[in-house]
């Protein structure tokens, strides 16, 4: 049932094509989380889901045009990471840097194995010679004590807790290594992880390589957490998305590097540092990233060196206790179109606030709430599957706590995002009113990390000419991973 598809070929429309996961077939998992993550079996069902899947796994497999499909965290870019051809083609889709690197992503251990194992390049310690001396990716602290298994000893306590889930590990590229040059951007290291969703696995699985994927997104763009949003930025740049709905976690995997001591977070995302300070190894891990930009150095993970989840609108960031914005600050920021975005979090609430109001000479236009968008050849989620975020009673650290593949099929759920609603502020009789767009993400920071990179898209596609968001404190869970991302994104930060 699989279709193949010509590499030479020119790209037509790009085409959206559904994949709910609960329709794929039977997943066989092992007796334990040990063996279960080495390896796992797939009985593929016939239908309409299995022969869209099946036509992805072959375009990686055979085509250098990516594939764009979902993830627990947002969606991914993927082209096979063993084919420099392949994975030249994601840097040419998304016109992105090409000394950024990408991470790999793999649907087992026993992968994962395959890309680690040592060469006769390596000595009898398992380290690397290079020119006399030990790279930093062979100054390893914590060896490890199996020779057939090449996974560093400091990331089995996390690979137990989080995998599969939204944690990428930095491990050392062994000489002749399988993966294309252009997966590490010239670092002797490279990032692994192994995505909690069932259709990503089984998509790698189907493939039979690992998966080089950044965010399917146009470089320095938001990342995208629907199959919407992929279309709007690569339509025609790529052939196939692969659409299982809106994705879970809302932001990117965290990645860390225990290659050194201590070990540093790089990147924060979906696992917090107080998560990772429960893991034997990890107790004193440190972070490593800047909230800015890091245009002086060669990024060593992605999302640490340009400037990124950026919109085409001006980003004003309200730091976490600040007042909304004031009339005058929004007739001092609006452009000739008229139109600005508030995004709301946990104390502006949902109805249009301004600091400075007055209503004998303002008048506000409350709200005209508009249906939710209709996607371009995307569907639905089945009604039975949808739930809204804010009925989860569920913290973040609870459900990304939840190991191994089994979890996965009990968290066979898609979210809804939150949408714009419309507000008119007229100051004078003589002048244009100003268009408000407000979208609302809640108080809970798992709702806040799930319906950022959407909202801020939604925003941009109104055509708004600024957007004021209302931060949240980076203390804890995935809020650190929130604020890193809006701070890139904002070109003003108001404390």
């Amino acid at each position: 049932m699989a279709v193949k598809l010509s590499a030479e070929s020119p790209h037509g429309p790009t085409r959206i094509l559904p994949v709910y996961p609960s329709q794929l077939g039977k997943f066989s998992f092992g007796q334990n989380q040990e063996s279960e993550l080495d390896e796992w079996e797939l009985e593929l069902n016939d239908g309409l889901d299995t022969s869209h899947l099946c036509e992805g796994a072959e375009s990686l497999r055979t085509t250098d045009v990516p594939v764009a499909f979902p993830t627990e965290t947002v969606y991914g870019l993927g082209a096979d990471a063993t084919r420099s051809s392949a994975v030249q083609g994601i840097y040419k889709a998304k016109q992105r840097p090409s000394d950024n690197p990408l991470i790999v992503h793999i649907c087992s251990l026993n992968q994962l194995k395959d890309l680690l194992k040592p060469s006769e390049a390596h000595n009898s310690n398992g380290l690397q010679q290079r020119n006399g001396g030990l790279s930093r990716a062979e100054n390893i602290t914590h060896q490890r004590a199996d020779p057939r298994d090449p996974i560093p000893e400091i990331y089995k306590s996390l690979i137990r807790r989080f995998w599969p889930g939204p944690l990428t590990i930095l491990l050392p590229n062994p000489e002749n290594s399988r993966l294309a040059p252009e997966v590490t951007a010239g670092l002797p290291t490279f990032g692994a992880r192994m995505p909690k969703s069932l259709l990503a696995l089984a998509l790698i699985k189907l493939a039979g390589v690992p998966i080089a994927a950044p965010s399917a997104n146009a470089s320095t763009k938001p990342s995208p957490t629907t199959a919407d949003h992929v279309y709007h930025d690569l339509n025609g740049r790529i052939d196939i998305i692969l659409d299982g709905g809106p994705c879970d976690v809302g932001v990117e995997s965290t990645v860390v590097d225990g290659l050194a001591s201590p070990p540093s977070i790089l990147r924060p995302g979906g696992i917090s540092i107080e998560q990772l300070r429960e893991c034997a190894g990890w107790e004193d891990v440190v972070i490593g990233y800047k909230d800015g930009s890091e245009k002086e150095s060669k990024p060593r993970a992605p999302g640490m060196k340009y400037r990124h989840y950026s919109p085409k609108a001006l980003v004003v960031l309200h730091e976490a206790g600040s007042m909304p914005p004031t009339v005058s600050d929004i007739q001092n920021k609006v452009g000739p179109n008229r139109s600005i975005g508030i995004i709301s979090t946990k104390d502006w609430g949902e109805e249009l606030l301004l600091s400075d109001i007055d209503q004998s000479n303002v008048s506000v236009i409350q709200r005209g709430a508009r249906p939710p968008p209709k996607a371009n050849g995307s569907y639905p989620s089945p009604p039975s599957s949808i739930h809204e975020p804010s009925s989860s009673t569920s913290t973040p650290t609870e459900e990304i706590s939840t190991s191994g593949f089994k979890s996965l099929l009990q968290s066979l759920q898609s979210h809804q995002p939150s949408h714009a609603h419309s507000n008119t502020l007229t100051l004078t009789p003589s002048e244009p009113p100003i268009h408000i767009w407000q979208i609302s993400l809640g108080a809970k920071t798992e709702n806040i990390a799930r319906g950022l990179f959407s909202a801020l898209r939604d925003l941009d596609q109104k055509g708004v000419e600024v957007i004021y968001v209302e931060g949240i404190e980076d203390e804890g869970d995935v809020a650190a991973a929130i604020m890193n991302r809006l701070r890139k994104a904002a070109e003003v930060k108001v404390l």
